[in-house]
């Protein structure tokens, strides 16, 4: 059985299911944070953990995460037991939002959602040769299921001019966050500042969820 941190009202109409990246758990501050404000707007958002990040918090090792198929099987087997409510969005930060967009590309039968969110997509392995191909994200290239990508222009798993090469379904949209690198988080010099966007963050993630 999933463990879950569910905030927000019982009888919303919309319920985000939220999964957390590979080095972080679900109560890392950027997830509470961006949890705490979508609350705000009258989201329900679910949070869940994967095998290997709930086998870290009991045992207090450095489990490496899952295999792909387990991590997809581990947020399917969440979707049905999470105590959801009205439409249902699902998506994650980084390598939570990618597993969340594969499950999403072939959905079981038995599963039905409505939309997809994914914060900072882990197109690319950083320091490692890029690929025109953009294999992690191939599956974008055929969505069917309404999708938001956010991301930081200066994310080094695939920043802005990377992005705009890609040939992303009808039902995919993108948009950056000003400056910011793969927590979103601008430079300085820049300007901005990690809490307007992620301020920008949750109100484009609200806006697509309640037009839902």
């Amino acid at each position: 059985m999933t463990d879950f941190l569910v905030n927000g009202p019982e009888n919303t109409s919309h319920s985000f299911v939220f999964a957390h990246g590979a080095g972080a758990g679900m109560d890392h501050e950027f997830m509470q944070t961006v949890t705490r404000q979508l609350v705000e707007k009258g989201i329900r958002v679910i949070r869940f953990e994967f095998p290997y990040m709930q086998k870290r918090r009991e045992q207090g090792t450095k489990t490496p995460p899952n295999r792909q198929p387990q991590l997809i099987e581990a947020y399917a087997q969440a979707l049905h037991d999470a105590p959801l409510t009205g439409k249902v969005i699902i998506g994650g930060k980084s390598m939570g939002g990618r597993i969340a967009s594969l499950l999403a590309a072939d959905l079981p039968e038995d599963i039905s959602i409505d939309a997809l969110i994914c914060l900072g997509f882990p197109f690319y392995a950083p320091k490692k040769q890029r690929e025109p191909a953009f294999s992690r994200g191939e599956h974008l290239h055929h969505m069917q299921t309404p999708t938001l990508i956010l991301q930081g222009e200066r994310d080094h798993f695939g920043k802005a001019h990377e992005l705009d090469d890609m040939p992303f379904a009808d039902p995919v949209s993108y948009t950056f966050l000003d400056d910011g690198d793969h927590s979103f988080k601008p430079r300085v010099k820049s300007g901005f500042t990690l809490a307007q966007n992620i301020e920008k963050t949750v109100n484009l993630m609200a806006e697509f969820i309640l037009s839902r």
